[in-house]
């Protein structure tokens, strides 16, 4: 696994399959960032400005599906144990 971007544009909804993707590897960071963040308690809607660079003013369906679907593959990541060790170590 290459280094991944520090802070890299997010799609709409983060991949819900079962296999790492390259969008995961691309993503390790803003996925650590939005479990910290779900750590120390922050308010959804201010992660979503910052994090995924999302206006949850402007589009409050797509910031908040956008953060539910990516903190949901950061616990995914995880559990699974990948999170940082990436898909080549299975």
């Amino acid at each position: 696994m290459q280094t991944p971007p520090l802070d890299p544009n997010v799609a709409d909804l983060a991949p819900a399959g079962s296999l790492l993707t390259s969008y995961d590897e691309e993503h390790v960071v803003t996925y650590i960032r939005l479990l910290q963040a779900e750590g120390e308690g922050a308010d959804w809607r201010e992660v979503a400005r910052i994090v995924l660079h999302i206006d949850p003013e402007r589009e409050p369906d797509r910031a908040r599906n956008a953060y539910q679907s990516h903190l949901a593959r950061a616990k995914w990541m995880t559990e699974q144990g990948r999170l940082l060790r990436g898909s080549r170590s299975n």
